[in-house]
């Protein structure tokens, strides 16, 4: 692959992610203004925190990227679909991160 087909890839994904957190947070946060208002009651039931919660909805992905790697190509989602979700997770949680930072430095 070239480097300007791979630049392709990645704006193609990258608009992917866009569409599929767009989706998921209408979906799971319930038009709530709270981004990771899904992530901070699933964190309340069990007694985790919110970057716990999203840590479980990642790993179900990378247990699937894993297994894709590792030779099983028949799976209920496509890899392309887990490595997506895999991907907004971890822009979920980097937005968690700069919050935290924001308020640490404010507080």
């Amino acid at each position: 692959m070239t480097r300007e087909q791979m630049a392709a890839v990645m704006d193609r994904v990258f608009e992917e992610c866009r569409a599929l957190r767009d989706a998921g947070q209408r979906e799971y946060a319930r038009k709530e203004a709270n981004a990771f208002a899904n992530f901070e009651r699933v964190a309340e039931r069990v007694g985790i925190t919110r970057e716990q919660a999203l840590m479980v909805y990642l790993e179900k992905h990378l247990d699937g990227i894993h297994a894709w790697v590792n030779g099983h190509r028949s799976q209920r989602e496509s890899v392309k679909g887990r490595i997506n979700d895999a991907i907004v997770y971890l822009c979920l949680l980097r937005g968690m991160v700069e919050e935290r930072e924001a308020s640490e430095s404010h507080g």
